[in-house]
């Protein structure tokens, strides 16, 4: 470790050490004489030299020690190179903690693949962490000479589409174990919500046929009211005329609606065409309202205007229209996922001690006054 001063003109206020001397030695001209009447029959004697002395040395060397210590305080001191060096093991939440810990060895420095790295042996991280993310920080934060191994499942999962680039050479490890890593389930079949005028719910039959299309139970609800479905349900609104402001709150808040062609309403500065027939004309609008998403019918839902609507891939491409798109993969293999170093590296900031030495001015101060103040030195 090396030590230095982020402050070094606080040493300055090392000037102050005179104060505790000045105060002793004017202690010692407080006293004052007191002639009495005995006195005037004695020979006047020549006055004895006087030499400078310090008593209490204890109480003296305490002051002084306090006020060099107030200016190393405001110097700043810190320390560099105060990390340790020693082998670091990162191990993968989907890694079998035994199997990491014979992996890693009994002295290596062992910690979970988590926001805040806990150590293994805690409760295990249970919530899913971005696996890439984390250890670019961890390397970052570790110092130059320190050595890495990362221990990951043969699948590995909360990957970044970026490659592992590091500050150091790692060694990567595949464990195996009785950890089995997740499978994805199939995303669910979207819930849809038609609302319709009355007497106007002929393309209503081409919904249901869709939504029986993507599951055996297909979740599926339509009727003339005006209620807004729960907002994982996709909302189809064919009413025409305006459209209630409660509906557009609702997209913004996060949900999704397909309008029919004849609803009025404003659409979002980003709308472009989401569905195009063979002749390269638009079926279906749309683009993102606050958290939601807004799409619209540019033709009635009849076979006449829309002949895609008897197309046997309908189904499919309604599912894709309003179904919110997929986060990017976040599963990759193990060994291909292996990092490589050449990522510059980071300048680790120093450790201040100030807290330190704060604590030791308080306790220097504590012991000065019980010093200073003790019953022995009045009585003398």
């Amino acid at each position: 470790m090396t030590p230095l001063l982020l402050a070094p003109l606080g040493l300055a206020a090392l000037a102050a050490l005179i104060i505790p001397l000045v105060i002793h030695i004017r202690r010692r001209t407080e006293e004052v004489p007191l002639d009495f009447a005995a006195l005037r029959w004695l020979d006047a004697q020549p006055r004895p030299r006087s030499r400078l002395r310090f008593d209490e040395w204890l109480l003296l060397m305490l002051r002084l020690l306090i006020v060099a210590l107030l200016a190393l305080l405001l110097a700043r001191p810190a320390m560099l190179g105060w990390e340790g060096e020693g082998a670091r093991v990162l191990a993968a939440t989907g890694v079998d903690a035994e199997a990491a810990r014979n992996a890693a060895g009994p002295d290596a420095e062992l910690r979970w693949i988590a926001p805040g790295f806990p150590r293994v042996g805690e409760a295990r991280p249970s919530a899913r962490a971005p696996v890439s993310s984390l250890i670019r920080q961890y390397d970052a934060e570790l110092p130059m000479g320190a050595a890495l191994t990362i221990l990951v499942p043969p699948v590995l999962d909360g990957v970044d589409a970026e490659p592992l680039r590091l500050t150091r050479k790692v060694t990567w490890r595949v464990v195996e174990g009785p950890a089995e890593a997740r499978t994805p389930a199939p995303p669910a079949a979207p819930a849809l919500a038609v609302r319709y005028a009355e007497g106007q719910g002929g393309g209503v039959r081409y919904l249901r046929a869709a939504s029986a299309a993507w599951s055996d139970l297909p979740k599926f609800d339509a009727s003339t009211a005006s209620d807004l479905p729960p907002r994982g349900t996709v909302l189809v609104w064919l009413k025409p005329g305006r459209v209630p402001p409660s509906l557009t709150d609702w997209v913004s808040a996060g949900g999704t609606a397909l309008l029919g062609s004849a609803a009025e309403v404003v659409m979002p500065a980003a709308t472009a065409p989401l569905w195009r027939d063979e002749t390269g004309g638009t079926l279906v609008e749309g683009g993102v309202m606050g958290k939601g998403r807004l799409l619209r019918l540019t033709r009635p839902l009849a076979p006449a205007a829309m002949p895609d609507l008897l197309s046997g891939g309908f189904p499919a491409t309604l599912r894709e229209l309003v179904t919110p798109p997929a986060p990017p993969p976040a599963r990759v293999s193990a060994p291909a996922f292996a990092p490589v170093a050449g990522a510059t590296p980071f300048t680790l900031p120093p450790l201040e001690v100030s807290n330190w030495l704060a604590a030791a001015i308080a306790a220097l101060f504590l012991a000065e006054r019980l010093l200073a103040t003790r019953r022995r030195r009045f009585a003398a």
